[in-house]
């Protein structure tokens, strides 16, 4: 089952030219596999999932969203709540943020390269930005590929963002060990050195794995709780006690942080679903929970 696999003003700037990076593209790890590998296919995928959602039109000022990263099928219909939000809108940056699944490491790590290869072509990264970031933590560490090469929680958005914000440039996070040390750190960074700029920020996360559904939806019912209130303190202290509410607990946690010091106020939960909605088997699921963070109201 695909779930089980996969179930500082901004100052971005060229002056730091010891960081400057070398040109190189990510190459795509699970297209055909994970999601359709055909540009025709997977468009058309994307659209359903799209038209499926939710619309809310009363969330004005968008500053972040989590999203799942599971196969297509299985978490699409719940990321879709939360890229719906892109439609209409000009994105000209997105932060992303993930958690490592296969490469064990301290800090985090940041793609050195150009851009991220998908089938609806090349999403490019924005490396004045990524310089930035490495210029104010050293927490921030260059990657050629060892962290990023197979790691699937940040591809799995660029289908869903090339599609509906398709002038977007990134800056592709994955964080290792998920300390709150380096949680806390990291949602202070992206605060810093995005203030002054309209970007993005996305986390990418599942919520609890392979519980049957009803102990799942109590574990997942705890994180989606935390969202809605907008209470990255109290989420956090929830993974220190219980990391496997989420597998990237920390990367939703330092974006809700980022987006509170960007000037977030609001938070809403937009959809949540587990894989045995779509596969039946509600003995061993995954829980995936779509989320948006902004201005939502006129106060």
């Amino acid at each position: 089952m695909l779930a089980r696999k996969g179930a500082e003003v901004l100052r971005c700037t060229k002056a730091a030219t010891h960081f400057l990076m070398p040109p190189s593209i990510r190459r795509a790890a699970v297209a055909g596999t994970w999601y359709p590998g055909s540009p025709a296919s997977l468009a058309a995928a994307l659209d359903r999932h799209v038209a499926a959602a939710i619309e809310h039109p009363e969330i004005e000022d968008l500053m972040a969203l989590i999203a799942p990263h599971a196969g297509l099928m299985y978490s699409g219909p719940v990321a879709a709540h939360a890229y719906r939000l892109l439609r209409g809108r000009q994105i000209e940056l997105a932060v992303l943020v993930g958690p490592s699944h296969f490469v064990a490491f301290e800090g985090v790590a940041i793609f050195d390269g150009d851009g991220f290869e998908t089938p609806l072509g090349m999403v490019p990264i924005d490396r004045a930005c990524a310089v930035a970031l490495q210029s104010a933590s050293p927490l921030i560490r260059a990657d050629v590929g060892r962290a990023h090469g197979r790691e699937h929680s940040l591809e799995m958005q660029l289908p869903f963002l090339r599609h509906l914000a398709p002038g977007a440039r990134i800056v592709p996070l994955l964080m290792g060990s998920q300390t709150a040390d380096t949680v806390r750190e990291l949602g202070d960074v992206l605060g810093r050195v995005l203030h002054g700029r309209r970007a993005l920020l996305i986390a990418s996360s599942d919520l609890s794995h392979y519980h049957d559904a009803a102990t799942a939806a109590r574990l997942d019912e705890v994180v989606i709780d935390h969202l809605s209130r907008f209470d990255a303190e109290g989420l956090q202290q929830a993974l220190d006690a219980r990391p496997d509410h989420a597998c990237g607990g920390g990367p939703m946690v330092s974006v809700m942080r980022a987006a509170r010091q960007l000037g977030a106020r609001d938070a809403l939960v937009l959809n949540y679903a587990d894989s045995g909605d779509i596969s039946g088997d509600k003995s061993s699921v995954v829980g995936y929970v779509a989320a948006a963070l902004g201005n939502f109201g006129k106060g």
